[in-house]
């Protein structure tokens, strides 16, 4: 495959490279500089610290404390505890509890609803 000679108009012209050109283009767009104002410069005050940290609980530390109740929990008490959808309670207790925390999370099939509960290990 021959490929074809570039045209003579889409080379670039020395004349676009001039040095001359540059000290015009900056001329055109600088600006006067001004004189600094004579306003005194006002900081903000900043918030005192508060005394006491919020505690803020979150959406897997109350799935926890759901999960380690006696009773356990349903796939729906979850979902509405959270505000989930099934898959993200699902990928929370596999990937979160069970692998990256190392919970013991077993389900229990009553009545035709699993019931997911946190079994404490036992202390030897």
């Amino acid at each position: 495959m021959k490929r074809k000679p570039s045209s003579p108009s889409s080379s670039k012209s020395p004349a676009a490279k001039s040095p001359a050109a540059k000290p015009a283009r900056a001329a055109s767009g600088a600006r006067p500089k001004t004189a600094p104002s004579s306003r005194p410069v006002v900081k903000k005050a900043k918030p005192a610290p508060a005394q006491a940290p919020e505690v803020t609980t979150t959406k897997q530390s109350q799935l926890i404390t759901l999960l380690r109740s006696a009773a356990g929990a349903s796939m729906e008490q979850m979902m509405a505890l959270t505000g989930w959808q099934s898959h993200t309670v699902r990928g929370m207790l596999s990937g979160s509890l069970r692998k990256r925390l190392g919970l013991d999370v077993q389900c229990q099939r009553v009545d035709g609803v699993h019931l997911y509960r946190i079994v404490e290990a036992a202390s030897a």
